[in-house]
């Protein structure tokens, strides 16, 4: 949960205290107003969605303003939030072994899950012939959520080698698939643009 502290909102008209549904950054967002909050905007999740408490005397520019400000509260929260499998090759087989039991029933079993150095296209690596998994150093310090729709992807592929509607019915059972593929999607754009830059910026 994150909150923040707004400023005074006296002398405003009050708007409805309806809650709207709305959509930021491709995920949803639920926002509440509350007659009886006056100075505070609290935001938590609730599964795939963003649930932003605000007082119900502020504007819709506020409301748009606060709900992107307490959703970029919340991924820098979730982001330190690092997986334990980040500390070692062992903690990553006995991750992939949970998550396994959990969403795979168990049938996806590596031989041997290990860190590697950033590989140039590709988050992780599977090879189904020796049971091996390798997964890039760059996910070490994103949010355990992410790190662990990579290694239900790869288990995956210990089943299925295709990324076919079989393979993705499998990924699918893990719940933050989506969310996950956009978390790197835009991680991706961003080392792109960061790459991109001149030396001297």
């Amino acid at each position: 949960m994150a909150d923040a502290r707004v400023p005074s909102l006296r002398n405003r008209n009050r708007t409805q205290r309806n809650s709207q549904p709305s959509a930021e950054n491709e995920q949803k967002v639920e926002v509440r107003r509350s007659p009886r909050r006056r100075r505070t905007v609290t935001a938590y999740r609730d599964g795939d969605t963003t649930v932003v408490l605000i007082p119900a005397t502020m504007t819709k520019a506020e409301e748009k303003h606060w709900v992107a400000e307490m959703q970029r509260k919340l991924q820098r929260a979730e982001s330190r939030r690092a997986s334990p499998a980040r500390a070692s090759d062992e903690a990553l087989l006995l991750r992939c072994t949970q998550l396994s039991r959990r969403y795979l029933d168990g049938t996806a079993q590596p031989a041997s899950v290990r860190w590697v150095p950033p590989m140039r296209t590709r988050w992780a690596s599977c090879t189904p012939a020796d049971r091996t998994i390798r997964v890039s150093e760059r996910l070490r310090e994103v949010p355990s959520w992410v790190l662990d729709y990579v290694l239900v992807h790869e288990l995956a592929h210990l089943r299925v080698t295709e990324h076919n509607r079989e393979f993705w019915n499998l990924v699918n059972r893990y719940p933050k698939t989506e969310r996950a593929i956009g978390y790197l999607e835009g991680l991706s754009a961003a080392e792109r643009l960061w790459a991109s830059r001149p030396e001297h910026d």
